[in-house]
């Protein structure tokens, strides 16, 4: 698969020729290296949960690009208030959606949202399994997680303030332990600054897990041996 970064905590995702696109917030982002009309062929956009920062640009793309919008059912429900030509699947917490055979289960995080309740998504295909957490603190079911559904790939958020810190992030690594950790949600603006080579440097000498930091724009093919 292949991952590129878009800057906070928005992401595309290739898997073979399937394209998700995670939390689209591109306009009035500061550190965004696309606009949203730079983005072609998405089949997918997940939206964690209704704040500016990760709904933003959600309908404007889906629309552009024919694509369903993933999301918790009521905000689905809101979505298709505004604009009811947007193809959408209202999910609720611990439900799967199989799109051709990239299967996502909606998760809970820890994080006060309206409308809708704040999530995050774990993603699997062949032998990857990623999970994205959205935006939230610290919360001991994240090892159940990584149980059920042997998660090797973690978006982490470490800016504090509005999510986890440094500190709770390497926890949150040590309780998924998976192969690759992404640090994300940092450094937009300056209420949640963090070096994530702080994070990497504690990650990596506490766990076996590999921090991968990756700059607004840049792609990394990854392969998960098993």
């Amino acid at each position: 698969m292949k991952i590129k970064y878009l800057s906070h905590s928005c992401f595309l995702l290739t898997f073979d020729q399937i394209n998700v696109l995670i939390d689209p917030f591109l306009t009035d982002n500061p550190l965004a290296p696309v606009r949203p009309s730079d983005l072609k062929n998405i089949d997918l956009v997940l939206v964690t949960h209704a704040h500016t920062d990760h709904i933003n640009d959600a309908i404007a793309i889906a629309l552009a690009n024919d694509a369903q919008i993933v999301t918790s059912y009521d905000l689905a429900v809101e979505i298709n208030k505004k604009e009811k030509a947007v193809k959408t699947v209202g999910m609720n917490i611990g439900g799967t959606y199989i799109y051709k055979d990239l299967r996502i289960t909606q998760v809970h995080s820890f994080h006060v949202t309206s409308p809708g309740i704040a999530t995050g998504f774990i993603l699997r295909k062949d032998k990857i399994s990623l999970y994205h957490p959205g935006d939230t603190g610290l919360f001991s079911d994240m090892e159940l997680f990584a149980k059920i559904f042997k998660i090797n790939i973690a978006m982490i958020p470490i800016g504090d303030f509005y999510t986890m810190g440094i500190p709770e992030a390497v926890e949150a690594v040590k309780l998924i332990k998976p192969k690759i950790a992404i640090p994300m949600h940092y450094n937009t603006f300056p209420v949640i600054e963090a070096d994530p080579y702080v994070f990497k440097r504690i990650v990596e000498e506490e766990t076996d897990t590999t921090v991968l930091v990756m700059k607004p724009g840049e792609e990394k093919e990854i392969e998960i041996e098993v």
